[in-house]
């Protein structure tokens, strides 16, 4: 596999609790071999593979709250911001992070990695993202706008491409890292031909246990201690949160780990592989809110639960983890909204039967608005999207108003269950 771990159905062990509950728990494969197919590898360099990017002159583009940032690789990186003046006039605020000072960016480290391979194999960067040692190709680019800070010298950025294989060009990252120097990390599809820069799996790897029939989702001893670990944390909640409905206590992080995802522009790095088999057990596990989807690259990450709760959060070593509750799940309050709404959208397949494309739901009852004085709410947008990976995640937000939300969700999981769909948008698990 080009990403994550690989799981086998055949590679489990049953564990029984002492409450004879019984699980089946399967088990990553540590994948081997690695090391003599990099030694192997007599394929095209890094920069060689990165080639139809620049000879294409695509751009690549990040929009956060006040700038945007345009990577037109091979060429230049800009930020900029654009304003609307009265008379419809654009007022455009703008600076350059580096521009390509040489005509084929990548013939110099390449024409180095031929001539000494022993040294490049050394030498291949890597940077911490996410937790993971990730390998790097870096592109410099220099010569952007003067830096007053800087008596007037010129912006340089580095471009640091890595692999990923569901990518599309995305600017992951752009960050300052001393004054009016830059790196910006690319997300590209393009250098996973290449051993030597394809994502690494974690040493610490996940073990997914599902219920054996009789025994209920989670062991019954886990459920106690989760609720005492919340009853625990509630004094610490601010006072607004704890006025708000009860659900809003539940635990943040669910019993699995999730599977790594991304947003609407954004990608997570790594995406995590289960074997088929599990398909029944993790969409019961999702539709009871007991396996959650998370997503969003950057300063906010989201949690997703299942008829339970959207949260935003960040977390940092320093000041611990960050939270905004955006919407809990009301059953009733869904309904009501869903009458007023269209909760899904149908299309007809040949033989004339109508199928779910798509259902909304509606969380409300957030923290508080500052802006506003109201309570957050989202409308979750789950949607059927194909991919190579079967449980690969798509997570995207979008603030159309104030402190209300839309949250689309797209996976191939989602595909499997849209077509249970009641007059509500309800889901449930196949028959």
């Amino acid at each position: 596999p080009t990403t994550g771990v690989l799981y086998k159905e055949d590679n489990y062990i049953i564990m029984t609790t002492v409450d004879k509950e019984k699980y089946k728990c399967i088990l990553p494969l540590i994948a081997s071999g690695n090391e003599e197919e990099e030694k192997d590898y007599k394929g095209p360099t890094p920069g060689e593979l990165l080639e139809p990017l620049f000879k294409q002159s695509s751009c690549s583009y990040r929009i956060e709250s006040y700038w945007t940032y345009e990577v037109c690789h091979g060429k230049h990186i800009r930020q900029y911001h654009e304003e609307k003046e009265t008379g419809q006039k654009i007022n455009i605020q703008e600076y350059y992070l580096g521009n390509m000072m040489i005509k084929n960016p990548l013939s110099e480290p390449d024409q180095e990695e031929k001539e000494n391979p022993k040294e490049s194999a050394k030498e291949i960067p890597t940077k911490n993202i996410e937790g993971q040692m990730t390998p790097y190709y870096p592109v410099e680019m220099g010569n952007g706008t003067p830096c007053s800070l800087r008596q007037n010298l010129p912006r340089s950025s580095t471009v640091m491409y890595i692999c990923h294989p569901e990518a599309k060009h995305e600017i992951l990252s752009v960050a300052e890292v001393t004054t009016c120097e830059y790196e910006v990390v690319i997300l590209t599809p393009l250098l996973c031909n290449h051993p030597k820069y394809r994502f690494r799996a974690s040493p610490v790897n996940d073990i997914f246990c599902q219920s054996l029939p009789g025994s209920p989702l989670k062991p019954q001893n886990l459920e106690q201690l989760e609720k005492q670990q919340e009853m625990m944390k509630m004094p610490f909640r601010r006072v607004k949160e704890e006025e708000m409905h009860s659900t809003k206590e539940e635990k943040f992080s669910s019993i699995h780990k999730p599977v790594a995802v991304g947003s609407h522009q954004l990608l997570t790095v790594g995406t995590t592989h289960i074997s088929k088999l599990t398909d029944d057990q993790l969409i019961k596990e999702f539709l009871s809110g007991s396996y959650c989807f998370h997503g969003g690259v950057g300063w906010w990450k989201y949690e997703f639960c299942y008829g339970k709760y959207v949260h935003q959060y960040h977390e940092d070593k320093e000041s611990g983890k960050t939270s905004v509750v955006v919407g809990t799940w009301s059953k009733e309050e869904h309904m009501e909204w869903s009458r007023k709404n269209a909760a899904r959208t149908y299309y007809l397949r040949e033989d004339g039967t109508q199928t779910v494309r798509m259902v909304s739901h509606f969380y409300g009852n957030g923290d508080v608005c500052d802006l506003t004085d109201k309570p957050r709410q989202v409308t979750v947008k789950l949607k059927c999207k194909e991919s190579d990976s079967p449980h690969a995640v798509t997570i995207y937000m979008l603030e159309p108003h104030s402190c209300q939300y839309i949250l689309g969700v797209e996976s191939p999981v989602i595909c499997k269950i849209l077509d249970t769909a009641d007059e509500y948008g309800l889901l449930s698990v196949p028959s």
